[in-house]
Protein backbone atom coordinates (compact mmCIF):
# COMPACT_ATOMS: atom_id res chain seq x y z
CA UNK A 1 0.00 0.00 0.00
CA UNK A 2 1.14 3.43 -0.68
CA UNK A 3 0.32 7.02 0.94
CA UNK A 4 0.42 9.69 -1.43
CA UNK A 5 0.40 13.40 -0.16
CA UNK A 6 -1.55 15.29 -2.36
CA UNK A 7 -3.39 18.18 -3.93
CA UNK A 8 -5.26 19.09 -7.13
CA UNK A 9 -2.07 20.20 -9.19
CA UNK A 10 -0.25 19.21 -12.36
CA UNK A 11 2.61 17.86 -10.03
CA UNK A 12 0.13 16.37 -7.95
CA UNK A 13 -1.51 14.85 -11.30
CA UNK A 14 1.55 12.89 -11.91
CA UNK A 15 1.27 11.08 -8.90
CA UNK A 16 -1.97 9.83 -9.06
CA UNK A 17 -2.07 9.15 -12.80
CA UNK A 18 0.72 6.99 -12.69
CA UNK A 19 -0.61 4.89 -9.41
CA UNK A 20 -3.76 4.44 -11.79
CA UNK A 21 -2.04 3.29 -14.40
CA UNK A 22 -0.10 1.50 -12.75
CA UNK A 23 -3.28 -0.05 -10.55
CA UNK A 24 -1.30 0.10 -7.10
CA UNK A 25 -3.32 0.42 -4.31
CA UNK A 26 -2.91 3.46 -2.61
CA UNK A 27 -4.60 5.79 -0.01
CA UNK A 28 -4.87 10.13 -0.67
CA UNK A 29 -3.82 12.01 2.16
CA UNK A 30 -4.94 15.34 1.14
CA UNK A 31 -2.54 18.26 1.27
CA UNK A 32 -4.56 21.63 1.86
CA UNK A 33 -1.97 24.49 0.48
CA UNK A 34 -4.02 27.08 1.44
CA UNK A 35 -3.58 26.39 4.97
CA UNK A 36 -0.29 25.35 5.08
CA UNK A 37 -0.17 21.81 5.69
CA UNK A 38 2.76 21.40 3.63
CA UNK A 39 4.90 23.43 5.96
CA UNK A 40 3.58 21.09 8.94
CA UNK A 41 6.46 19.37 10.97
CA UNK A 42 5.07 16.11 10.60
CA UNK A 43 4.63 16.32 6.61
CA UNK A 44 8.08 18.00 6.55
CA UNK A 45 10.18 14.87 8.05
CA UNK A 46 8.75 13.28 5.00
CA UNK A 47 8.97 16.06 2.57
CA UNK A 48 11.83 18.57 3.60
CA UNK A 49 10.87 20.99 0.78
CA UNK A 50 7.32 21.31 1.81
CA UNK A 51 5.70 20.53 -1.37
CA UNK A 52 3.19 17.89 -3.16
CA UNK A 53 3.30 14.98 -3.97
CA UNK A 54 5.13 13.07 -0.99
CA UNK A 55 4.38 9.03 -1.48
CA UNK A 56 5.24 6.85 1.58
CA UNK A 57 5.76 3.30 0.48
CA UNK A 58 4.40 1.13 3.40
CA UNK A 59 5.58 -1.73 1.64
CA UNK A 60 9.29 -1.17 1.88
CA UNK A 61 9.51 -0.06 5.19
CA UNK A 62 7.62 3.08 4.81
CA UNK A 63 10.35 4.38 2.46
CA UNK A 64 9.10 8.22 1.57
CA UNK A 65 10.17 10.35 -2.22
CA UNK A 66 9.76 13.33 -2.36
CA UNK A 67 9.75 15.30 -5.88
CA UNK A 68 7.20 14.37 -8.45
CA UNK A 69 9.51 13.23 -11.29
CA UNK A 70 11.73 11.13 -8.38
CA UNK A 71 8.32 9.31 -7.89
CA UNK A 72 7.61 8.38 -11.38
CA UNK A 73 11.18 7.30 -11.41
CA UNK A 74 10.87 4.64 -8.11
CA UNK A 75 7.02 3.61 -9.37
CA UNK A 76 8.00 2.86 -12.86
CA UNK A 77 11.24 1.15 -11.19
CA UNK A 78 9.12 -0.98 -8.73
CA UNK A 79 6.32 -2.44 -11.01
CA UNK A 80 9.33 -2.75 -14.30
CA UNK A 81 6.40 -0.44 -15.84
CA UNK A 82 6.18 3.19 -17.93
CA UNK A 83 9.86 3.34 -18.58
CA UNK A 84 12.30 0.75 -20.82
CA UNK A 85 14.57 -1.19 -19.04
CA UNK A 86 17.36 -0.95 -21.36
CA UNK A 87 20.13 2.33 -21.15
CA UNK A 88 18.73 3.82 -24.26
CA UNK A 89 15.37 3.41 -23.78
CA UNK A 90 15.00 4.54 -20.20
CA UNK A 91 17.78 7.25 -20.71
CA UNK A 92 15.34 9.10 -23.78
CA UNK A 93 12.43 9.00 -21.06
CA UNK A 94 14.23 10.36 -18.56
CA UNK A 95 15.32 13.30 -21.30
CA UNK A 96 11.50 14.31 -22.04
CA UNK A 97 10.63 13.49 -18.11
CA UNK A 98 13.52 16.54 -17.10
CA UNK A 99 12.13 18.32 -19.96
CA UNK A 100 9.31 18.67 -18.42
CA UNK A 101 10.95 18.95 -14.51
CA UNK A 102 13.34 21.66 -15.77
CA UNK A 103 11.56 23.41 -18.64
CA UNK A 104 7.85 22.95 -18.77
CA UNK A 105 7.05 22.78 -15.18
CA UNK A 106 8.98 26.15 -13.98
CA UNK A 107 7.95 27.94 -17.00
CA UNK A 108 4.19 27.28 -16.68
CA UNK A 109 4.53 27.55 -13.14
CA UNK A 110 5.71 31.23 -13.27
CA UNK A 111 3.19 32.01 -16.32
CA UNK A 112 0.33 31.15 -13.79
CA UNK A 113 1.52 33.25 -11.04
CA UNK A 114 2.18 35.93 -13.17
CA UNK A 115 -1.03 35.42 -15.27
CA UNK A 116 -3.60 34.20 -12.74
CA UNK A 117 -2.33 35.04 -9.46
CA UNK A 118 -0.19 38.28 -8.97
CA UNK A 119 -2.12 41.11 -8.38
CA UNK A 120 0.14 43.76 -10.34
CA UNK A 121 0.05 42.80 -14.06
CA UNK A 122 3.01 43.33 -15.61
CA UNK A 123 3.05 42.53 -18.94
CA UNK A 124 6.65 42.17 -19.74
CA UNK A 125 7.11 39.92 -17.13
CA UNK A 126 3.47 37.81 -18.59
CA UNK A 127 4.20 37.98 -21.87
CA UNK A 128 8.00 36.34 -20.93
CA UNK A 129 7.08 33.47 -19.49
CA UNK A 130 3.78 32.86 -21.82
CA UNK A 131 5.96 32.76 -24.79
CA UNK A 132 8.75 30.57 -22.99
CA UNK A 133 5.92 27.92 -22.40
CA UNK A 134 4.38 28.13 -25.73
CA UNK A 135 8.35 27.60 -27.42
CA UNK A 136 8.50 24.68 -24.83
CA UNK A 137 5.14 23.10 -26.47
CA UNK A 138 6.38 24.14 -29.61
CA UNK A 139 9.29 21.42 -28.85
CA UNK A 140 7.16 18.75 -27.74
CA UNK A 141 4.78 19.42 -30.49
CA UNK A 142 8.03 18.86 -33.26
CA UNK A 143 8.85 15.61 -31.17
CA UNK A 144 5.50 14.44 -31.51
CA UNK A 145 5.45 14.84 -35.18
CA UNK A 146 6.35 11.21 -36.32
CA UNK A 147 5.48 9.13 -32.96
CA UNK A 148 2.57 9.03 -30.89
CA UNK A 149 4.23 9.07 -28.07
CA UNK A 150 7.73 11.00 -26.50
CA UNK A 151 9.55 8.15 -26.34
CA UNK A 152 8.52 5.13 -28.25
CA UNK A 153 5.55 3.35 -26.04
CA UNK A 154 3.93 5.64 -23.07
CA UNK A 155 5.64 6.24 -20.28
CA UNK A 156 6.06 8.12 -17.51
CA UNK A 157 7.22 10.96 -19.34
CA UNK A 158 4.04 11.48 -21.39
CA UNK A 159 2.52 11.67 -18.12
CA UNK A 160 3.90 13.84 -16.47
CA UNK A 161 4.76 16.59 -19.29
CA UNK A 162 0.94 15.89 -20.21
CA UNK A 163 -0.15 16.78 -16.41
CA UNK A 164 0.93 20.06 -17.36
CA UNK A 165 -0.15 20.92 -21.00
CA UNK A 166 -3.47 20.20 -20.35
CA UNK A 167 -3.55 22.58 -17.63
CA UNK A 168 -2.25 25.19 -20.02
CA UNK A 169 -5.57 27.49 -20.43
CA UNK A 170 -4.60 28.85 -16.78
CA UNK A 171 -1.35 30.30 -17.70
CA UNK A 172 -3.31 31.73 -20.86
CA UNK A 173 -1.34 29.67 -23.25
CA UNK A 174 -3.10 28.78 -26.33
CA UNK A 175 -2.28 25.73 -28.00
CA UNK A 176 -5.17 25.13 -30.93
CA UNK A 177 -2.75 26.23 -33.60
CA UNK A 178 -0.42 22.86 -32.42
CA UNK A 179 -1.66 20.19 -34.22
CA UNK A 180 0.49 17.18 -33.01
CA UNK A 181 0.75 18.33 -29.28
CA UNK A 182 -3.06 18.54 -29.36
CA UNK A 183 -3.68 15.19 -30.80
CA UNK A 184 -1.54 14.25 -28.41
CA UNK A 185 -3.66 15.45 -25.96
CA UNK A 186 -6.60 14.19 -26.67
CA UNK A 187 -4.97 10.48 -26.87
CA UNK A 188 -3.65 10.94 -23.06
CA UNK A 189 -7.27 12.66 -21.96
CA UNK A 190 -8.63 9.61 -23.47
CA UNK A 191 -6.97 7.21 -21.03
CA UNK A 192 -9.11 5.83 -18.34
CA UNK A 193 -6.18 5.88 -15.83
CA UNK A 194 -5.39 9.67 -16.83
CA UNK A 195 -9.26 10.45 -16.48
CA UNK A 196 -9.07 9.22 -12.65
CA UNK A 197 -6.04 10.44 -11.66
CA UNK A 198 -6.98 14.32 -12.51
CA UNK A 199 -9.90 13.71 -10.25
CA UNK A 200 -7.56 12.42 -7.40
CA UNK A 201 -8.06 14.93 -5.14
CA UNK A 202 -11.50 16.28 -6.70
CA UNK A 203 -10.65 19.97 -7.44
CA UNK A 204 -12.37 22.31 -5.07
CA UNK A 205 -14.36 25.41 -6.03
CA UNK A 206 -12.56 28.36 -5.52
CA UNK A 207 -13.80 30.71 -3.08
CA UNK A 208 -12.20 34.20 -2.57
CA UNK A 209 -10.52 33.66 0.25
CA UNK A 210 -9.18 30.69 -1.25
CA UNK A 211 -7.96 32.47 -4.18
CA UNK A 212 -6.12 35.38 -1.40
CA UNK A 213 -4.54 32.08 0.29
CA UNK A 214 -3.18 30.96 -2.49
CA UNK A 215 -1.72 34.42 -3.69
CA UNK A 216 -0.33 34.86 -0.73
CA UNK A 217 1.67 30.78 -1.34
CA UNK A 218 2.53 31.53 -4.94
CA UNK A 219 3.74 34.80 -4.80
CA UNK A 220 5.85 34.98 -1.68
Amino acid sequence: MIDLYTAATPNGWKASIALEELELPYEVRLINLSTGDQKQPDYLKINPNGRIPTIVDRDADDFAIFESGAILIYLAEKTGRLMPTDAKGRSEVIQWLMFQMAGVGPMQGQANVFFRYFEEKIPAVIDRYQHETKRLYTVLDTRLADREYLAGDYSIADIANWSWVRAHFWAGVEVEDLENLSRWMDTMAARPACQRGVEVPPFPELSEDMVKAAQKILTR
